[in-house]
C-alpha cells in the first residue's frame, strides 16, 4: 500500500481526528443497535491511538440520511456512545454538537487518550457537499487525521476528503485491511480469480461487470439481475425483475464474456413475491405470471463446478431473495461452496452479501467481509476513491 498508515505517523500528545463508520443498523421500533460489527471493526484503530499516547481521539461518523428535522431526531449518534464505551472498556464522551464552543472546549480539555464521539456529521448541510469551510473548520480541531471509514471513502465529503486536505493523514487499520484484501484481489490476485455478482440491478454493477470481465477468469451472475441477461438471450422471464433499458448492455457483456461469463440455467419461481405463492422450479424460461426469486438446483451445481479450483473469489450480491426461506438456497449454497474451497482467498464485498454471510452463520468461514458495500463495488470497478486518494502518500 503506497499510502501512509497509522503506524507511519507520530500520535504522541496529538489530538487525532478519526473518520469511523458508525452507520449501524437499528431496530425501527426501539432505535436500538441490531448489529455492532461496524463499531467492533473500528476498535483496533481507536485502541492503538489510546495505547500510543494520543492526547485525544475525536471520532467523526454519519448515521443514516439527514434531510429533515425528523431525520435528525431519528439519526442521533448518541445511541452509539454507550455501545462503544462497553466494547472499548473505557468512557466515551458524546458531544451533541458538530461545531462551536461546546465541541471545541471538550477537545481542548481532553487528555490521556480521552475518546470523544462527535454528533452525526450529516447534521451539517455542508458535509455531503464537501464544503471547504466545514472541512477546514473540523481540521482546525485536531493535529492529525486518520481515515478508518471504508464504507464512506467512495464519497468526497467534508469528513472524508475535506479534513485531510488540511492535516497530515493516514489510513487506519480497517481501511488498510480493506485495501490489502480487495486491492490485491482485483489488481494482483492469486489465480484463478472468480467473481460472483448478484443483487437486483444490472445498472448498479455495470462498471463492476465491465472491469471484472477484463481481470477475472470467470464472472458468475445470479440474483435479480440475471433476468435482464436471460431476456437478452431470448428467454421468457415472466414477471421477473428486468431492466429493459439495460438489455442491449447485457447482450454486449454476453458477447464479450464468452467462455468467462457464467449465467444461471434454472430458477425457483413463484406467482407471488412472498412465501405463500405457487413456488416451483423453472428451467431457463420463466412462465407467464411467475417471477424468478432464486437460482435453481441445476444452477447451484453449475456454480459449484465453476468455483472448483478457484484461489481468489470476490462475491458481491445474493443469489436470490435470501431473507425469505424458500428463496435462500442459492445464497446458502454459495456460502457453503466458499467455506469449503481449499486455500482460497474469499472476499465478501459488503452490502447484502455481507449481511447474508453473517445471518447464515458463515462469517468465520470466509477470509474477509468488507464493511463497505458501495466502496467495495467502486474499488472493484477500478475507480479512484476520494477518501483514499486524500490520504498522504508514503
Amino acid at each position: 500500500m503506497d499510502k501512509k498508515t497509522i503506524k507511519d505517523i507520530d500520535v504522541v500528545g496529538k489530538k487525532v481526528l478519526v473518520r469511523v463508520d458508525f452507520n449501524v443498523p437499528r431496530d425501527k421500533a426501539t432505535g436500538e443497535i441490531t448489529n455492532d460489527n461496524r463499531i467492533v471493526q473500528a476498535l483496533p484503530t481507536i485502541k492503538y491511538l489510546i495505547d500510543n499516547g494520543a492526547k485525544a481521539v475525536v471520532l467523526f461518523s454519519h448515521l443514516g440520511k439527514v434531510k429533515t428535522e425528523e431525520d435528525k431526531a431519528k439519526n442521533n449518534l448518541a445511541v452509539v456512545a454507550p455501545a462503544l464505551s462497553k466494547l472499548l472498556g473505557k468512557e466515551v464522551e458524546f458531544v451533541d454538537a458538530t461545531r462551536g464552543p461546546v465541541l471545541e472546549e471538550a477537545i481542548a480539555k481532553a487528555d490521556n487518550g480521552h475518546v470523544i464521539l462527535v454528533q452525526n456529521t450529516r447534521y451539517e448541510a455542508g458535509e455531503s457537499k464537501n464544503d471547504p469551510e466545514l472541512g477546514k473548520y473540523w481540521a482546525s480541531l485536531g493535529d492529525v487525521f486518520v481515515e478508518d471509514a471504508f464504507g464512506s471513502v467512495h464519497r468526497a465529503h467534508a469528513s472524508t476528503a475535506g479534513i485531510p486536505a488540511h492535516l497530515p493523514s493516514a489510513a487506519g487499520f480497517l481501511v488498510e485491511k480493506e485495501i490489502a484484501y480487495i486491492g490485491k484481489a482485483v489488481n494482483d490476485p492469486v489465480r484463478p480469480l472468480v467473481a460472483i455478482l448478484g443483487g437486483a440491478k444490472v445498472s448498479d454493477k455495470i462498471g463492476v461487470i465491465e472491469n471484472l470481465l477484463k481481470v477475472a477468469d470467470k464472472v458468475i451472475v445470479g440474483g435479480g439481475m440475471c433476468y435482464t441477461f436471460a431476456k437478452a438471450m431470448g428467454h421468457s422471464i415472466g414477471n421477473s425483475l428486468c431492466e429493459d433499458d439495460k438489455v442491449e448492455m447485457a447482450k454486449k457483456f454476453i458477447e464479450e464474456g464468452k467462455g468467462k461469463l457464467i449465467l444461471p440455467i434454472d430458477s425457483i419461481c413463484s406467482d407471488k413475491f412472498g412465501t405463500d405463492g405457487d413456488i416451483k422450479e423453472c428451467g431457463e424460461d420463466v412462465p407467464d405470471g411467475y417471477l424468478g426469486l432464486d437460482i435453481g438446483p441445476k444452477s447451484i451445481e453449475l456454480f459449484k463446478k465453476e468455483l472448483e479450483g478457484a484461489k481468489t473469489v470476490i462475491w458481491n450480491g445474493p443469489m436470490g431473495v435470501f431473507e425469505l426461506e424458500p428463496f435462500a438456497k442459492g445464497t446458502i449454497a454459495v456460502c457453503e461452496a466458499l467455506a469449503n474451497l481449499p486455500e482460497c482467498n474469499t472476499i465478501i464485498g459488503g452490502g447484502d452479501s455481507a449481511a447474508a454471510v453473517m445471518q447464515l452463520g458463515y462469517a468465520d468461514k470466509v477470509s474477509h467481509i468488507s464493511t463497505g458495500g458501495g466502496a467495495s463495488l467502486e474499488y472493484m470497478e477500478g475507480k479512484v476513491l476520494p477518501g483514499i486518494a486524500a490520504i498522504d502518500d508514503k
